[in-house]
């Protein structure tokens, strides 16, 4: 009888989480991004390895008249990486150093291999990565595609330490893309979310691995653009900075904190260097940022428990490449139903204050779950065509966990079109990687150039072989 019970539970259990977990974004023969937003059947998934083999991957699609989707680790979250009935070219296997310069600091790589893969091969030498993610789980091509920024104060985004890049087009060709040679394109891949063609190999410009001292300091939402201004830009050694503005109850969007890496030249690089290789504490992290997104009291916890963590930070030492190898495993979530998705905001430094006091007045009437903000900074560069940093800005990095059910979906969509009436207020753009929750009037009103982009997506790409959900969301089609 007992035998019987205990079957009947199972079977029960089962029945439970079956239904629970019966949605489109936990379907094993669906494929998405890292949102779910965007379950989907393709025709096929295809790893790449070899320059033929892609070349005829094309082929094939032509062939069929099917669409092609390039995709790396699939950490974007708008569907850039993959679209219905397309082959989705996987390029994470085609990840070899192909060539490395160091005296000139040059390292040539395929488009496939991660930031880790090149921070592993520089690390020896003395080199590190001008500017990437605070993470280095993306890869070169993908982070291309978006025209990354990170932590890095003073190399601008990520189109700045691309030398040049081998591009494989809708036309079959391979060409070489640079400042100089087909330097129309440059401007147009960088940061053209995979429409342009396949990113091949990259060559990138380095920098030294640097000794940091890392500085803490605190201060409210209404003095930070001055402190920065006055005491991080105003002082050449500080190299990387990140600041983080408390989501509790008690101080919503009113207090903050900042890690400044200040370069300390009296300590001996080969004594710290080596690379940091595993995350430490996931599990108890994982706890807490769950409570962070279930309670209100968890928020105030977290932050109770985060600021000072961090502040006890202040005087240890850190290499540049260790810096740049942010942890990121605490905050998977892969819940049926709801996910956490990231929005970013661009605001002119001197905008911030006004901003975030907006900010806090519509969250606070708008149903948005606010997990975390981080605060990065980011020079003017309005090199790519579709320009995120039309001032120096700085780009406010906010995590909400959100419903995936359609109504779940409209009602953040609205709430996330309030806010960017708030950034187009304060001068201020969004950055394009994330779910496209804008209007179309709030995206050209943000990216006036993107006439212009489609135009050129026409002439490089007529019958449109690359094609992807940002595409279709943002050209209105």
């Amino acid at each position: 009888m007992k035998k019987w019970l205990a079957l009947l539970l199972l079977a029960v259990c089962c029945l439970i989480s079956y239904f629970w977990n019966d949605t489109p974004d936990q379907n094993p023969y669906l494929i998405t991004d890292y949102s779910r937003l965007h379950p989907v059947k393709v025709a096929s998934v295809k790893k790449g390895h070899e320059e033929e083999q892609l070349i005829g991957i094309l082929q094939e699609a032509k062939k069929k008249n099917l669409s092609i989707s390039i995709a790396g680790q699939r950490h974007s979250q708008g569907g850039h990486t993959f679209y219905k009935d397309s082959i989705v070219v996987d390029m994470t296997a085609y990840n070899r150093v192909l060539s490395f310069d160091k005296e000139h600091k040059l390292i040539n790589v395929q488009a496939g291999a991660t930031w880790k893969d090149v921070q592993d091969y520089i690390n020896p030498y003395g080199l590190a990565v001008k500017t990437m993610q605070s993470q280095n789980i993306f890869t070169i091509g993908g982070s291309l595609s978006v025209n990354a920024h990170g932590r890095d104060i003073r190399n601008g985004s990520l189109i700045k330490s691309v030398e040049s890049f081998r591009l494989l087009t809708a036309d079959g060709q391979i060409k070489q893309v640079s400042r100089s040679d087909n330097a129309e394109l440059f401007p147009l891949a960088i940061g053209g979310y995979g429409l342009f063609g396949i990113i091949l190999d990259v060559t990138l410009s380095l920098t030294d691995n640097e000794m940091y001292k890392i500085a803490f300091d605190q201060m409210d939402v209404s003095a930070y653009s001055t402190y920065f201004m006055e005491q991080v830009k105003a002082n050449p050694d500080i190299h990387m900075h990140i600041a983080r503005i408390s989501v509790a109850p008690e101080h919503f969007l009113i207090d903050m904190y900042a890690m400044n890496y200040v370069v300390d030249r009296s300590i001996p690089l080969q004594d710290h260097d080596t690379l940091k290789t595993r995350e430490s504490g996931v599990e108890i992290s994982k706890l807490l940022f769950n409570f962070n997104r279930t309670f209100d009291w968890g928020k105030t916890l977290l932050w109770q428990l985060q600021e000072p963590f961090f502040a006890k930070q202040a005087g240890k030492l850190v290499t540049r490449n260790n810096a740049m190898r942010s942890e990121s495993a605490f905050m998977a979530y892969d819940q049926a139903g709801s996910n956490d998705l990231l929005q970013e905001y661009f605001v002119p430094v001197q905008e911030f204050a006004g901003f975030v006091n907006d900010f806090r007045a519509l969250l606070k009437s708008e149903n948005l779950n606010l997990l975390n903000i981080t605060v990065r900074y980011v020079n003017q560069d309005e090199e790519a065509e579709l320009s995120y940093a039309k001032d120096d800005m700085f780009a406010l990095v906010c995590l909400f966990q959100v419903p995936l059910s359609d109504h779940g979906q409209s009602q953040v969509r609205t709430g996330i079109q309030k806010v960017i009436d708030q950034v187009i207020q304060h001068r201020g753009s969004y950055y394009l990687p994330y779910a496209a929750y804008p209007r179309i009037d709030q995206f050209k009103a943000v990216y006036p150039s993107q006439e212009t982009f489609f135009r050129k997506i026409e002439q490089y790409d007529p019958n449109h072989l690359f094609m992807n959900y940002f595409y279709m969301d943002y050209k209105g089609e």
